[in-house]
């Protein structure tokens, strides 16, 4: 049985040709709002697969972040003849996995298709397994009576300082004072991860800017620009072009991990463009952290714990060598961002995950005492976490 496509566009030239190679395997979308409105349609789909039509820049990017965020695990493909620099990066970076031309050959148009379906059965048994053969990670009632006693108090005595960071963010940038993205916490469980928005809104005008900040350009590797376009791109996350709150991938290396499967996702860049005033302030102190204490509260997170990864990331952390990692609690601050604090950007992925696994076997009162001690006396550091 063939994988359903979700076409979203208007150009009747186009849908005839896809509707040629697919028979009764599309369905058609005049816009992403009408799509919306019939959810019926991707009952029972955890993977569905897209084809939006290119239109005009701004109103595509707002459309597709939509879909994306609806159907995280969704794979959109965008229907066009050719992309400049600026536009595959802003494409990509709002949720566009890969392109094909309005009029492609039917081989291509089933290569993608094929591709997709083979990837997203791997990356779904990968977690089968991975989930039916551990033990599942439960949270000791010490450990959870502390959490709520510390993230209530937290959130009463650090109310007026919540006030306060979200009329300064309000100030500087428009938007939402509270940045949402879904994490892999304990148990691979996913949940809605809080942080204070510490970006401006337009911060894809800003990514230009990123080439010369890489804290980590010497350590890139070349992509063949030939090889990139001879098979789709996949991946898995609300963060397209891998920017997350921790660090930033280049477009180079985005899809050097899609191709190779590296492990590496730590990278950083210095001196953000994209980061607000006020977002580099609250950055430096780790405020940006504090709305997870609601997480904490709710019982999403601990305060001491492995730092819940973004989807794509978690997805390349499936083998036997990574699963003790999720069998923690997910934290607010955790051994690592401790661990050679004042350096601790410049750590490898290799040793964050080496001591995530460390303090998912040895985790103690002791241990999250200790922890959380070194956390408050790093704030005086001048480095970020």
């Amino acid at each position: 049985m063939r994988q359903k496509v979700f076409y979203i566009g208007r150009n009747t030239q186009t849908i005839n040709h896809f509707v040629e190679i697919l028979k009764n395997d599309i369905e058609f979308f005049k816009s992403a709002a009408e799509l919306l409105k019939n959810k019926q349609y991707f009952k029972g789909l955890s993977n569905p697969f897209f084809l939006f039509e290119k239109d005009k820049l701004n109103s595509d990017l707002v459309h597709i972040s939509t879909i994306h965020k609806n159907f995280p695990k969704g794979y959109i493909v965008l229907v066009s003849e050719s992309l400049d620099k600026i536009e595959r990066t802003a494409y990509l970076r709002n949720g566009i996995l890969d392109t094909i031309s309005p009029n492609a050959e039917k081989d291509k148009v089933l290569d993608i298709l094929d591709y997709h379906l083979k990837i997203q059965q791997k990356v779904d048994a990968a977690f089968t397994d991975t989930i039916s053969t551990i033990n599942s990670f439960r949270l000791p009632l010490w450990k959870r009576a502390f959490d709520v006693l510390v993230s209530f108090l937290g959130i009463c005595v650090l109310s007026p300082l919540f006030i306060i960071v979200a009329i300064a963010i309000r100030l500087e940038s428009k938007g939402s004072v509270i940045y949402k993205s879904k994490r892999v916490g304990s148990n691979y469980k996913v949940f809605n991860f809080l942080k204070f928005r510490s970006m401006y809104m337009d911060a894809d005008k800003r990514l230009k800017e990123f080439s010369t900040l890489n804290q980590y350009k010497q350590e890139e590797k070349e992509v063949d620009k030939k090889e990139i376009g001879d098979e789709p791109l996949i991946v898995d996350d609300e963060s397209v072009l891998m920017v997350s709150d921790d660090f930033v991938l280049s477009e180079e290396d985005f899809i050097k991990i899609q191709r190779d499967k590296q492990k590496n996702a730590f990278i950083k860049f210095e001196k953000d463009p994209r980061v607000t005033k006020t977002g580099h302030f609250i950055r430096k102190y780790s405020i940006d952290e504090l709305p997870q204490l609601f997480n904490i509260f709710k019982g999403d997170m601990s305060v001491v714990g492995n730092r819940p990864l973004p989807l794509y990331e978690a997805e390349l952390l499936t083998n036997d060598e990574y699963i003790d990692r999720f069998m923690a609690p997910s934290g607010l601050t955790g051994l690592w961002q401790v661990e050679k604090r004042g350096g601790a950007g410049k750590m490898s992925a290799e040793e964050r995950k080496e001591l995530d696994i460390k303090y998912a076997r040895e985790f103690s009162f002791l241990m999250d005492i200790q922890i959380i001690f070194r956390t408050f006396t790093a704030f005086i550091q001048k480095e970020n976490v």
